[in-house]
């Protein structure tokens, strides 16, 4: 948990302007007053359970397994989730708060466009009106998921600004909720931001932890030996970990977008090649210059083109109990392509860069081990990407 100013170590905290304090000091105040109430986390459950498709399964990836050559790898189905990604888990419980404290719009922002789908789908079951702010490159592409917003009733506003990113629709949610404070609640989609979001996504993604954890004593009697999951800001990442902190015989491993290579400049890694500073309203690592200003990162993965990470991944980091890897662009796409062919299952690029971990580390422990692997959402939405790299135009 974090301190009563929210901060996990020197990570975290509350970096806001003054005319923000207000707002944030009241969803904090909603979110303690709701998570004393038992109603509150009934009404999750059961949405969870009759919208979203929860309990998903811990499906044994034995080809996968066979072919790596090492430890059997599991793989938690979040791409089974409505609307194909574990977003959904968190704008769930955010949306119900959000009635909750009488809110009648959202807003949200998106970069691979899934937390996006998940806070139109939400807003829709609730009758809530929604606007999503995305990067016009992250629009162009994630077409499909750009559609489906609107499909759903949300207005979907092009962000221009700068690298036309996900820290540029981050940048223009926050302006949209300082102006219309008193009416709109912002739903951020990941473990970033100012206290209480780092906390609140993460209690509501923990569920894909707890599962997890009852499934895989159910299934082998035993816990896994270790946990993998992509990290671009890191929701996936915490949800699935959280439960697992205190069991120090499973390790916990992160895995980050190295792009080109982090050598090369080209890259999403800030656990990796970053430094702390402050961004969008907490301190964490992130990727900055000599002078401390942001700068553009990359990575095929859309939802993992970020220059930060939520502040708890950066305490996890610092204090070893998570251990932070990175994977490129070509491996991300290679381990798309394998596990579609041997297991009929097409992962998110953003799941692919920890189906890519996943299968170096397996061969590192060897047979007789297990391996989890959060796959986080489902790849459909990287059809024209990675059709486009092998010079296919769909």
């Amino acid at each position: 948990m974090p301190d009563a100013t929210g901060h996990f170590g020197i990570f975290g905290g509350r970096f806001v302007s003054e005319t923000l304090m207000g707002p944030v000091e009241e969803l904090r105040q909603a979110y303690e007053d709701a998570r004393r109430d038992p109603e509150f986390h009934a009404e999750i459950r059961r949405e969870l359970a009759r919208f979203v498709g929860r309990p998903t399964p811990l499906y044994p990836a034995d080809r996968l397994s066979e072919w790596a050559g090492g430890a059997r790898i599991w793989l938690k189905r979040e791409d089974l989730c409505h609307t194909g990604a574990h977003k959904v888990n968190n704008t769930v419980g955010q949306a119900i708060l959000a009635r909750r404290m009488g809110k009648p719009r959202v807003i949200a922002e998106t970069g691979a466009g899934q937390h996006g789908v998940a806070s139109a789908t939400v807003a829709a079951r609730l009758g809530l009106k929604c606007v999503v702010y995305m990067g016009a490159e992250d629009m162009r592409r994630q077409e499909a998921n750009v559609y489906r917003m609107r499909l759903l009733g949300a207005e979907v506003v092009p962000v221009e600004s700068g690298s036309r990113t996900l820290k540029d629709a981050l940048n223009e949610a926050m302006r949209d909720w300082v102006a219309n404070v008193d009416d709109t609640f912002y739903i951020i989609g990941t473990v970033a931001g100012p206290h209480p979001y780092p906390m609140m996504v993460r209690d509501f993604q923990s569920v894909i932890g707890e599962e997890t954890r009852e499934q895989m004593q159910s299934l082998e009697e035993r816990l896994p030996d270790a946990v993998v999951a992509c990290v671009g800001g890191g929701s996936n990442a915490i949800g699935i970990f959280h439960p697992f902190l205190d069991d120090r015989s499973v390790a916990l491993h992160g895995v980050e977008a190295a792009g080109d290579g982090v050598d090369t400049g080209r890259h999403a890694a800030s656990l990796s090649a970053g430094k702390p500073g402050v961004l969008h309203g907490n301190r964490t690592y992130l990727m900055s210059d000599e002078h401390g200003q942001i700068i553009h990162t990359h990575s095929i993965s859309a939802g993992l083109d970020y220059p930060g990470v939520g502040p708890e991944h950066a305490w996890l980091k610092d204090n070893g109990r998570v251990q932070y890897g990175h994977v490129g662009d070509r491996e991300a796409i290679e381990a798309f392509h394998r596990l579609s062919r041997l297991e009929g299952i097409i992962p998110a690029l953003e799941s692919a860069h920890a189906i890519a971990y996943g299968i170096r580390l397996a061969r590192e422990l060897g047979r007789g081990k297990d391996i989890v692997i959060n796959l986080s959402g489902r790849g459909d939405k990287d059809m024209h990407t990675v059709a486009a790299q092998e010079g296919i135009e769909l």
